[in-house]
């Protein structure tokens, strides 16, 4: 529940001063923050490799291989700081936008908590991120005032990240220490090594839509894909990002009890599935009007993107928690082999997607790649490790049924109502329904949940 709230406030004050920066600054400078936020995001999917998630596996005391993890960690980090600063010039004139290369210099400052995450701590969690996203949002806000453009969105973000650094430091629940065990560190890089280049396939996945936009479509259709990207993302990171921070410590303890392993991920899917379903079909139905009354009728290219992508979303969700189990199964390399097939099938799509129908392909060609390659991938694997596919159909079949009558009524909606506000308050109401009626039904799933103490 900690983790619910700490992620509803930030998501709240995200969207709320998003909707402010995006009015404030327009396409361009978004476009340019996003060439920025790729190449980070880009660096911390593997910066620590990989090593930080064995904390949260580690079936033994902590303290043993905390200060090998630490060192690995920072001195990785240091050096791939180093490489991306002097590598920021040729990536964002790759991406199409030389002027970006100063604003990647920065974000790249932004590199540096698995021990909060073993240990639940996630009140003490809540500090450093609130802090995190207030400070840095209001700041950039300031900044935009003054004219700074794309350069205010990334001292915001450095400034933030910086505070809850400190503060994360402050509340580990081990002092933070440096040391070297090489018998450790083996053990160490032979689980994090595969995690590490799964990972990097995982931000390619991720992120190639955004890489290219960036490269074949230019800066200003980046910036509308990112703002659709980002609202589409918001189920994920209300809803999923909360029980993942929680989700692979749990699986962890209970490894040892097959069983009740896999009871507790039909439990999760079932719940996740009944909540983020209808929403992301409802961004995907009411996206022309959703789009007009937040953002405003600048961002109206964005529409037709948020259509797809809220779809791709109720995809992303169950793709990411099995990711998590899967890792605690210790079967990283069948997570790595996913992710290259996927990578292998998208790259060829987005070309095609792009060049074809521009940023509506961009988008839609990965729903269909989602569905057609990747969920069957993921669904095997779940046989294999002795979850029944069956048993996952019945538990998401009546959420994916309800959510397609949100997306078909807010669809209707938007057509029928002409007042952009209203159609948005309409189809809101009827997602609003749907989920209530989908959770009492599921009640003892909730309970069951949160029993294990993943609610």
């Amino acid at each position: 529940m900690w983790s619910f709230v700490n992620t509803a406030v930030s998501r709240l004050g995200t969207l709320t001063i998003g909707i402010v920066l995006a009015r404030l600054l327009g396409p361009e400078a978004f476009g340019t923050f996003a060439v920025a936020t790729v190449a980070l995001v880009a660096v911390l999917s593997f910066n620590e490799l990989g090593v930080s998630l064995a904390i949260v596996r580690w079936q033994g005391d902590p303290k043993a291989i905390a200060p090998t993890v630490t060192t690995i960690s920072v001195v990785s980090s240091l050096l791939l700081t180093i490489g991306a600063y002097f590598a920021a010039p040729s990536f964002a004139a790759a991406m199409g936008d030389p002027s970006a290369a100063d604003v990647i210099r920065l974000m790249m400052l932004c590199i540096l908590a698995a021990l909060l995450q073993r240990e639940f701590l996630q009140g003490r969690r809540m500090v450093a991120d609130q802090v995190n996203v207030w400070v840095g949002a209001i700041l950039s806000v300031g900044l935009a005032l003054t004219g700074m453009g794309a350069m205010s969105l990334a001292i915001g973000r450095l400034t933030g990240t910086v505070l809850a650094a400190i503060l994360f430091i402050r509340y580990s629940p081990l002092p933070l220490r440096f040391g070297f065990d090489r018998l450790q560190a083996r053990h160490l890089l032979k689980f994090g090594l595969p995690l590490a280049g799964s990972s990097i396939i995982v931000f390619a996945v991720g992120y190639a839509d955004q890489l290219t936009a960036g490269a074949m479509l230019g800066t200003t259709a980046l910036g509308y894909y990112v703002l659709a990207f980002n609202l589409a993302s918001w189920p994920v990171s209300m809803f999923s990002q909360p029980l993942r921070s929680v989700a692979p410590a749990a699986f962890s303890r209970l490894q040892h009890d097959r069983t009740a392993m896999t009871g507790a991920l039909r439990s999760i899917i079932g719940l996740l599935a009944a909540v983020t379903v209808p929403i992301c079909l409802l961004l995907a139905g009411a996206a022309v009007p959703i789009i007009d009354v937040v953002y405003g009728q600048v961002w109206a290219p964005a529409a037709p993107v948020l259509t797809w992508l809220a779809i791709l979303a109720a995809f992303r969700i169950l793709f990411e928690l099995a990711y998590d189990y899967l890792v605690v199964l210790g079967r990283s390399h069948i997570i790595f082999t996913i992710q290259v097939i996927w990578l292998v099938v998208l790259i060829p799509g987005l070309l095609l997607g792009a060049s074809m129908w521009g940023l509506s392909g961009l988008a839609g060609v990965q729903v269909f790649i989602a569905a057609l390659v990747v969920v069957p991938l993921y669904l095997w694997e779940f046989r294999k490790s002795g979850l029944k596919v069956s048993a996952v159909g019945r538990r998401a079949r009546l959420p994916v049924a309800a959510g397609v009558l949100v997306g078909v009524a807010a669809v209707g909606v938007s057509k029928i109502v002409h007042q952009q506000l209203l159609a948005c308050v309409v189809a809101g109401i009827v997602c609003v329904v749907a989920v209530a009626l989908l959770l009492h039904r599921d009640r003892v799933e909730l309970a069951a949940v949160r029993t294990l103490g993943v609610a």
